[in-house]
């Protein structure tokens, strides 16, 4: 007779199971969830009754108000949505969510990672005093969107395809190698090259031709979000092809888990709450185009030939979740979003550095130090003391900008209006400095828009905005 499988999830694997399907599918009730959750676990025994218990703990649950329409989901779902007192306005967030059983310690055991509320989400807080100039950590990459002159360079084979080092004088030609005599890609070494195998293969012109139009668009357009969404797909397939041996599928459980940790805010999203008319984004004609290339590329290649190719390279089903937090087009909307909101300037996709929060004033600075693969990994230095259950800040936007340059920038991502000690302080004097000119007999207007200010922030204050 079969074995059948009585394995009882731990209360930590199954919450984890139970937030990244409902990310995936926000408008699903309780039973289609826990239908899921069984579909892709089929090696789990769950009741409904407790996979309702966490939804509901974890405020996952549709609440209605007035009508069906205005159901939303409260935090940790994909998209926090919260409606300012005495306004219409619809303020919707990033959410995010912890990586269980992050080992912080391989990275610094003097930091650790701390859960703020719903609506900041998570932090890097440290335990110990750190000295200023301390280096905190180095952290390779999780997936790689190179900048577009390095991209270039490595499609021309002047720069490694995985670490994106260019190929100078000082790297020894003879450890150089190549993907295939077919295939653009080089690397530095042969170490590279193996590592490559993580996320190449997919994305490779040669062992699946489908990926083509997809980077061509994405380079034509430079859209370094659909590019590092092509990058962290690819890896995610690549690692759950091997999911019959049991360390391979607790390789790629530990993969969805830190895919679905990041900040999630889904471009549709931004666009509809946050984007100026004149911000240059790609936009819903623009989405659908790209969706369409993606699935062409993982899922759906228009000929025989290239079907056969992609069979050869994905063997296995992905487990049900993991391709609904994939493959759906909300989904793919949540995954550009979150391209965008966790990439560092110079295209890198990191696991720890995503933890960091911003500030106009931060105690931490991200730097490329190691000349060997500069542009690869990162190491971050505290600015300044920081004291034992102080939190760790780097800065979103250019510091060198007005208040109102930077809170707009950041408002214009969905992180809201910045209330930081910085922005706190120059906007008083700012206030402070247009009495002042009112006072010595300034212009009329001026005054009428400090009164505004004032107006607006002492109902802030109370509660009424």
């Amino acid at each position: 007779m079969p074995v059948v499988a009585t394995s009882s999830p731990s209360d930590q694997d199954l919450r984890t199971a139970v937030i990244s399907l409902k990310s995936a599918h926000p408008t699903l009730g309780i039973a289609k969830i826990h239908a899921l959750l069984l579909a892709g676990y089929p090696d789990w025994i769950v009741s409904e009754k407790r996979t309702k218990k966490i939804l509901q703990s974890e405020g996952l649950t549709l609440q209605t108000s007035q009508s069906t329409a205005e159901a939303t989901l409260t935090s940790p779902s994909p998209t926090k949505h919260s409606k300012a007192s005495g306004s219409g306005t619809v303020n919707v967030y990033p959410s995010s969510k912890l990586i269980p059983n992050l080992e912080i310690s391989k990275y610094n055991a003097k930091i650790e990672v701390k859960h703020f509320n719903k609506k900041k989400g998570k932090g890097l807080v440290a335990k110990e005093k750190i000295l200023a100039g301390t280096p905190l950590w180095k952290e390779d990459p999780y997936i790689v969107a190179a900048e577009w002159e390095i991209y270039d360079l490595q499609q021309s084979g002047q720069a490694c395809s995985f670490c994106t080092t260019p190929f100078t004088s000082t790297i020894t030609t003879s450890l150089i190698t190549s993907c295939s005599a077919s295939c653009h890609a080089r690397f530095c070494n042969r170490l590279c090259r193996d590592r490559s195998a993580r996320t190449h293969p997919l994305l490779c012109p040669v062992q699946n031709p489908a990926s083509i139009p997809l980077l061509r668009w994405a380079r034509k357009t430079e859209w370094m979000a659909l590019h590092a969404l092509a990058c962290m797909t690819s890896r995610v397939v690549t690692l759950c092809q091997n999911t019959k041996d049991p360390k391979d599928a607790i390789v790629a459980e530990e993969e969805w888990r830190i895919v679905s940790s990041f900040a999630t805010l889904s471009i549709e999203d931004r666009a509809k709450y946050h984007f100026r008319e004149s911000r240059n984004e790609p936009d819903s004609e623009s989405w659908r185009m790209a969706f369409n290339l993606y699935m062409q590329a993982f899922k759906e290649p228009p000929t025989p030939p290239d079907q056969k190719k992609l069979e050869k390279l994905i063997k296995n089903p992905l487990r049900a979740d993991i391709t609904q937090g994939l493959f759906q087009y909300d989904a793919f909307l949540k995954n550009l979003g979150k391209m965008s909101l966790n990439l560092e300037a110079h295209g890198g996709l990191y696991v720890l550095h995503s933890h960091l929060n911003h500030s106009c004033q931060p105690n931490v600075s991200i730097r490329h130090l190691d000349q060997r693969s500069a542009l690869f990994r990162i190491t971050a230095i505290s600015l300044k003391d920081i004291e034992p259950g102080e939190e760790l800040f780097i800065t979103y936007v250019n510091p060198t900008m007005s208040v109102e340059q930077r809170r707009d920038e950041l408002e214009q991502w969905g992180f809201g209006r910045c209330e930081c000690a910085r922005c706190v302080k120059e906007e008083r004097e700012e206030l402070e400095a247009k009495s002042h000119i009112v006072g010595e007999g300034g212009d009329e207007d001026l005054f009428k828009f400090s009164q505004a200010d004032l107006e607006r922030e002492l109902k802030i204050g109370l509660g009424v905005m």
